[in-house]
């Protein structure tokens, strides 16, 4: 971030130069807790700064017994007022149900994320109904069965193709949060390729870094509208060779 430009000065002109571009927005909780009392003013402030007809995801990847997942659902989406959050399903059902009731938000279930270190639980083999799958796989099998209010996604990342492809696959209506592209590596043609539904739709493609980082200049929130147009150009141009092909 641009020396002498505050947290949410940035937010607010990154916002402004992007929000004809995006179909949602991501907030990381992380970096805002990490600011203390003050981050959270940022953050509130953050997301009633975003377009009404723009939806904002809060990337808190939340995940506890009952209880506690009732206060971190209620402060997602009532204290903040998010659209959407990332969860973490590895407590089972009665972690993620609280987020499930909030019937008109959104719920992204973590199944095969973007980081390298993603293999050493997520690939395991693990037994359901007599048939070996990898862990990832039976994530998203529950959480299709999870869905009957229709408000539930899963977060697949654009570094594991392969397993993007699979998940497409075998849950071709559900909503997917793809994240990876850009500085992870994750290469956005296969991304495109294997992670819209029939319609080339259902996925949110996320890149952060690239795009608000696109200059560490006085121009930072232009570059970041460039890098936004850029990347919405490349995904439709992907989205017209599969069409084509």
């Amino acid at each position: 971030m641009p020396n002498q430009v505050s947290v949410f000065e940035f937010n607010r002109v990154i916002i402004e130069a992007t929000a004809d571009l995006v179909c949602a927005y991501k907030l990381n909780f992380a970096f805002y807790e990490a600011l203390g009392d003050d981050g959270f003013d940022i953050l509130r402030r953050t997301v009633e700064h975003i377009p009404n007809d723009i939806p904002v995801i809060g990337d808190a990847k939340r995940g506890d017994i009952g209880n506690t997942a009732k206060a971190y659902a209620r402060s997602i989406f009532t204290s903040f007022n998010f659209d959407a959050a990332t969860v973490n399903p590895y407590l089972g059902f009665d972690s993620v149900e609280p987020f499930i009731q909030y019937r008109d938000r959104g719920v992204f279930i973590l199944c095969r994320t973007s980081n390298a270190g993603a293999v050493d639980f997520q690939s395991l083999r693990t037994e359901l109904k007599g048939s070996s799958h990898p862990l990832f796989e039976i994530v998203a099998i529950k959480a299709s069965q999870w869905n009957t209010l229709g408000n539930i996604g899963l977060v697949v990342g654009a570094t594991y193709p392969e397993e993007l492809k699979l998940i497409r696959a075998n849950h071709p209506d559900i909503l997917l949060l793809i994240p990876g592209i850009g500085t992870q590596g994750g290469a956005l043609s296969s991304t495109v390729c294997y992670g819209v539904d029939a319609h080339g739709g259902k996925a949110i493609i996320n890149s952060s870094r690239q795009i608000i980082y696109a200059s560490q200049g006085k121009d930072f929130a232009q570059a970041a509208g460039r890098a936004a147009a850029e990347l919405r150009d490349q995904i439709n141009y992907h989205l017209a060779t599969r069409r084509s092909e």
